[in-house]
């Protein structure tokens, strides 16, 4: 009746007997007949989902697939970076192949990081797989992996054994020895007649515990080492050290992602071998770089540094390693290898961190790019100010001098006459985390920083223009005083109708504030200029803009201190100098180069007229007729 029923809605179906192996050897084949239709492979109740979730009426079963399934190794072929060539035995993949939904490879000639890759013999890059047998304790070792190694068809190495409650667990780095032993789970039958299950889950790294290494440890280690040091070359192979078999056969656990087992290493080396030129480290599932920092100072002359196969994700773990002089460096399968879209950025993120690089996972690299400048070359020293000329200094000079006794004056009102009708006048502030608490709290409802002011009615009122709107503004400010000797001018742009300059330096305000049990009144600001010529031989300012910020704790200590009295000359005698005449002099020694002493004296000798000493002094400097001394400080 079934039938009949079934083949009248499904014409095409038939019966198939399906023969499956028994568990044991004692039982015998079992049976199971299938229905399935000859036209399309698909289940005879219409679903499209995977059907070995379906049991035989329809509904989901999950027995015997409750446990993680490894996958077969994928026929990927070599793995690698560069196209028909062969680095760490490695090529790249053909054309038409795809790697997780993409098609086709990141890199040219670079290739991808493949550390998702399977592990097939001889490969590393993918992840590691803990190996589970439950209620295992009870056997002993060698029975239980002598017994999973002959039934296994794929040769494997245990690592890492141990216990935890009644389980056994272990790890293989082969995701095909990983498939084979999860399908030799109750395939093996112990003394008292129970089935060996096997579980195999992928993992990250190894649970190793930071345990120190004992002497007799080292002892060891050390041995181990200096069989793999290749005295000529300089060159130590510390590649997969974890299952070395001199350390293996005396049950010791050496793995470099741990910070005791690193030490351990670079003190070995740092004692033995001070001159290491190369080093390998390839195959040591390394995650992160911080313990290997110290090789910065213990191996100065390394040369050579080889960090494939392994799990470093991020670029800036290469930063630890920022210091070493490196000329050759392997970075291939590595996960931070996907980081980078290109070869040319790939590249270049290396080379910031190790500008002498000249082969990258075995391949040169094109020369860098330079200035042709020598490392012991001396710069020329930084100016202070840029002027265009002397004159232009005089005139900016005078009209400072002059502007800025009339602002710390008291009586803004007397600034009138140095802007212009149509003047624009605006103060600009940084960022300010808590405006309230700020020492420049009193500018901060006037502050028109676009970056941070992005309300169009603020950014108008915030603009003052005409002049008197201006002078009206500036009377309502703090009360100030400059430091004239903390002045820089910059020149931005000079014509005969225009003059754009910036002039920065300190200022305090007339009342000092006190924060935390201390005045800081010290401000720092910068101030640009756009004046046009007065009749008064003058300047007339069209646009002023103000910025103010915190004075460092340098320019603090720095601020407001006059001068040291000039050393008098035998046809000078001491004379004591106004305020405004310290200001014209160290404005002067400043722009001159020359010292107190013989700016006041070229001062003095043109009747303190800053412009006649500037005109003079350049006279005589462009005929050599100054001495060496007066620019002797």
């Amino acid at each position: 009746m079934m039938m009949t029923r079934y083949r009248k809605n499904y014409p095409n179906l038939s019966v198939i007997t399906r023969v499956y192996p028994s568990c044991s050897d004692s039982d015998g084949p079992a049976v199971r007949q299938v229905w399935r239709t000859d036209g399309n492979l698909k289940e005879h109740y219409g679903r499209n989902d995977n059907q070995q979730f379906f049991n035989r009426g329809g509904y989901r079963s999950f027995r015997n697939h409750s446990h993680w399934r490894a996958k077969p190794p994928r026929q990927l072929g070599p793995c690698g970076r560069f196209p028909g060539g062969s680095v760490d035995g490695s090529n790249w993949r053909g054309d038409g192949q795809t790697e997780r939904g993409r098609g086709g490879n990141k890199f040219k000639n670079f290739g991808r990081g493949g550390a998702w890759r399977g592990r097939q013999k001889g490969g590393r890059g993918g992840p590691i797989f803990r190996i589970t047998i439950p209620r295992a304790k009870k056997y002993r070792q060698h029975w239980l992996i002598s017994s999973l190694q002959t039934h296994s068809p794929i040769p494997f190495k245990p690592l890492h054994y141990c216990t935890s409650g009644q389980s056994v667990h272990f790890y293989v780095e082969d995701e095909a020895a990983a498939s084979a032993l999860r399908r030799l789970s109750r395939k093996i039958t112990d003394s008292e007649g129970y089935k060996v299950v096997v579980f195999a889950n992928p993992c990250s790294s190894f649970p190793v515990q930071q345990t120190s290494l004992k002497p007799e440890d080292l002892k060891h280690l050390k041995k181990c080492m200096s069989k793999r040091f290749d005295v000529s070359q300089k060159c130590l192979d510390l590649s997969s050290i974890h299952t070395d078999p001199t350390l293996v056969s005396q049950k010791i656990q050496v793995t470099l992602n741990k910070n005791n087992c690193v030490k351990a290493v670079l003190a070995i080396i740092e004692e033995n071998i001070p001159a290491l030129s190369s080093l390998n480290l390839s195959n040591n599932m390394l995650f992160h770089l911080n313990a290997l920092a110290d090789l910065v100072q213990k191996t100065p002359n390394l040369k050579s540094l080889n960090l494939s196969c392994n799990e470093l994700r991020s670029e800036e773990e290469l930063n630890n390693l920022k210091g070493l002089g490196l000329v050759e460096l392997w970075l291939d399968r590595n996960p931070l290898c996907d980081c980078f879209d290109d070869q040319t950025s790939y590249i270049r993120a290396l080379r910031e961190r190790f500008p002498r690089l000249c082969k990258l996972d075995g391949h040169a690299l094109p020369p860098p790019i330079s200035f042709g400048i020598e490392t012991n070359t001396v710069l020329p020293p930084c100016k202070s100010s840029y002027v265009v000329s002397d004159e232009i200094m005089s005139v900016i000079q005078r009209f400072l001098q002059q502007y800025y006794s009339l602002y710390d004056s008291g009586n803004r009102q007397q600034l009138m006459n140095a802007y212009h009708d149509g003047a624009c006048f605006s103060i600009s502030l940084p960022p300010l985390t808590n405006p309230t608490r700020c020492m420049l709290g009193e500018y901060h409802d006037d502050n028109r920083n676009l970056k941070q002011i992005t309300d169009s009615s603020t950014r108008i009122r915030n603009l003052k223009r005409s002049r008197l709107n201006v002078v009206a503004f500036l009377n309502e400010l703090p009360k100030t005083q400059h430091d004239m000797s903390s002045f820089t001018v910059d020149v931005n742009t000079y014509t005969n109708t225009l003059l754009a300059f910036t002039v920065s330096g300190l200022f305090k305000d007339g009342e000092a504030r006190v924060i935390g049990g201390s005045k800081q009144s010290v401000r720092g600001f910068s101030r640009a200029f756009i004046t046009v010529p007065a009749p008064n031989s003058g300047l007339c300012i069209v646009n002023d803009e103000l910025y103010v910020r915190t004075a460092s704790s340098v320019e603090m200590q720095q601020a407001f201190k006059a001068p040291p009295a000039p050393t008098p000359s035998s046809s000078h005698p001491a004379s004591t100098l106004s305020a405004s005449q310290q200001e014209m002099l160290s404005a002067f020694s400043r722009c001159s180069q020359m010292n107190l002493e013989w700016s006041q004296k070229c001062l003095q000798d043109n009747a303190w007229d800053y412009h006649r000493a500037a005109q003079i002094f350049t006279d005589l400097k462009e005929q050599g007729k100054i001495p060496e001394a007066a620019f002797i400080k």
